[in-house]
């Protein structure tokens, strides 16, 4: 006959056995797929794999980032749209791909909107708009008057159809009242080649990726698209500062197939709330002229429409054409 203490034991051993398989780890049981779409090598690409490096330090389970670029981003979107709503496959995306497209393309094979839960919001930073040194306009101010005097004999380069960089030159066109031929590329770096031979006058892109070439002289920052100036061009102005109401944000973000389990989504937001806090990150971006943020998912949904009906009235009250 068991005594009450051997009863105790032996019922505490029971219920550590029973309990066990319920605190189990559940998920991630294999790794996390990260979609970039866009080619290797960019700045949004860069900040994809220090979130995944780090998520996955956090969730103890690989995070693999796989770019997969063409059509402005709508390839991949559409194939994670497809994807199993498991936790196992996220898409990191920009304003162009979130965004623009929503707004831009109208025949996609995925609801931009309703197939995607936006998880965290990563990054926001601004575009820079910088010309060829060899552009006789010191500034923003000569660069607009420049433009005037010589309707239309001035490009710009834009990394495609659509995007963000797109937006911004022919938002640059209609509020300064300036022509410019737009030439769409695809990608950055082959409008960044082409400036450089001074093929094109114009284009806008990240800090990251021009500053090597600023900071030696090769190119010209004329200003950047945020409301404030960046901490890391501070003598460049902001483009409101000379064209009344010029700007346009850009960030980037998580978003997960729709279905996902909210709990997922949910751990993945609080862990990169943790993840922009640590030193090394902070750094990192701050050097590119970037600001970490780590939005929680529902704020992250909410500042996600107000972009989507911001940059519409912009396309429509500007009068941007696109075509798809």
């Amino acid at each position: 006959m068991l005594n009450r203490r051997q009863f105790t034991l032996g019922s505490a051993a029971t219920f550590t056995l029973i309990a066990a398989p319920a605190i189990a780890k559940t998920w991630p049981t294999k790794p996390i797929r990260f979609v970039v779409p866009l080619a290797a090598g960019g700045g949004v690409d860069m900040m994809a794999r220090t979130l995944a490096q780090h998520l996955g330090t956090a969730l103890g389970e690989r995070v693999i980032v796989e770019n997969q670029g063409g059509g402005g981003g709508t390839i991949a979107s559409a194939a994670v749209a497809r994807s199993d709503a498991d936790g196992y496959t996220f898409i990191f995306q920009s304003v162009s791909s979130a965004v623009i497209n929503a707004i831009v393309y109208k025949n996609l094979s995925y609801d931009p909107v309703n197939d995607f839960v936006p998880v965290t919001l990563f990054t926001r930073f601004p575009l820079v708009a910088a010309t060829n040194s060899e552009i006789p306009a010191a500034n923003l101010q000569e660069f607009i008057a420049l433009l005037k005097s010589n309707p239309n004999h001035y490009s710009y380069g834009s990394s495609g159809v659509g995007t963000v960089t797109h937006i911004a030159g022919e938002l640059l066109k209609s509020l300064a009242g300036v022509q410019m031929v737009h030439v769409p590329y695809r990608g950055n770096s082959a409008v960044l080649t082409d400036l450089l031979a001074n093929r094109v006058a114009l284009t806008f892109d990240g800090i990251a990726p021009l500053l090597p070439n600023i900071r030696s002289g090769r190119l010209r920052a004329l200003g950047v698209t945020t409301a404030e100036r960046s901490k890391v061009l501070t003598e460049v102005p902001a483009m409101k500062e000379i064209i009344p109401g010029y700007e346009l944000p850009f960030w980037t973000g998580l978003y997960a197939p729709a279905k996902t389990p909210r709990d997922i989504v949910e751990q993945i937001a609080a862990e990169t709330k943790k993840i922009v806090q640590i030193p090394e990150v902070v750094s990192r971006l701050g050097d590119l002229g970037v600001d970490a943020v780590g939005m929680p998912s529902g704020e992250f949904d909410m500042f996600w429409k107000q972009q989507l009906a911001y940059y519409g009235k912009i396309i429509k009250e500007n009068g941007i054409s696109i075509s798809n």
